[in-house]
């Protein structure tokens, strides 16, 4: 639940080695052991360490696992994409139509500057667009759906995501960036099976289900000054599953 302050908030910690992931380790178990009926929690926390350590091992034998797609078939997927549209080479953190003198290649930058905004029209996910930017911290539930609407429902480039949040995140982390942002793509090790696309709506339902996240951050959700989706999500989706599943063939042929 992204209302409640229930996570740890020990990740830029982490990143920055103010602590080690061996100690949280080893108070964590010892915390496990002597509470019984917390333990169920307490190892699922520290199989989020373990993802860490996974994600570190892979940036070991991957050094380029923020510019490369882990699986290569992944190459000939239809994402758009700019190399212009890096948060850092423009005056203007949002990205923007003159970045980009290609027409082809700029056509999506509208999008992904929406998307960066928090302006999509879809609560869920301007809800955390607008977290990031404020506080440099997203809940990482909606860290996946703000991954996969843009990955998967605007059809833009897992990359332009992982720059972003290397951008804003206060706990932006060398490995475990793009290898989520890989994972929730469809590129990486372990990937979301291709056809796992979260829909925002039915999350916002599950997850948010009184409003609490959303109307903090989209105060303007129910009045006329909200947009309209950017797409629609199930027309997004049928279009994002059948590029998915041309790569799912190219891989077994």
């Amino acid at each position: 639940m992204p209302s409640r302050a229930a996570t740890s908030g020990l990740s830029p910690h982490l990143r920055f080695g103010e602590i080690s992931p061996a100690y949280l380790w080893r108070e964590t178990a010892r915390f496990a052991d002597a509470h019984p009926a917390a333990a169920a929690d307490a190892w699922a926390f520290l199989r989020q360490l373990l993802w860490r350590d996974f994600a570190w091992h892979r940036l070991y034998y991957l050094p380029e696992m923020a510019e490369k797609n882990v699986r290569s078939q992944f190459n000939e997927f239809p994402w758009a994409w700019s190399s212009k549209a890096d948060p850092g080479a423009s005056k203007s953190a949002f990205a923007h139509m003159d970045m980009e003198p290609d027409e082809d290649a700029r056509q999506h930058l509208d999008e992904l500057a929406a998307w960066q905004k928090g302006e999509t029209g879809i609560p869920l996910v301007d809800a955390g667009m607008r977290e990031l930017w404020a506080t440099g911290t997203m809940h990482n539930r909606v860290r996946m759906v703000v991954g996969s609407w843009l990955t998967k429902n605007l059809g833009i480039h897992w990359r332009h995501g992982e720059e972003w949040f290397w951008d804003t995140l206060v706990d932006a982390d060398y490995a475990s960036n793009p290898f989520n942002w890989q994972w929730v793509a469809g590129c990486g090790d372990d990937a979301a099976p291709y056809f796992r696309i979260f829909n925002p709506l039915l999350q916002v339902e599950k997850f948010d289900p009184d409003g609490l996240y959303v109307n903090r951050w989209v105060p303007e959700r129910h009045t006329p000054l909200y947009p309209e989706p950017m797409v629609d999500v199930k027309e997004s989706r049928k279009t994002a599953l059948a590029a998915y599943n041309d790569i799912r063939n190219v891989a077994k042929g």
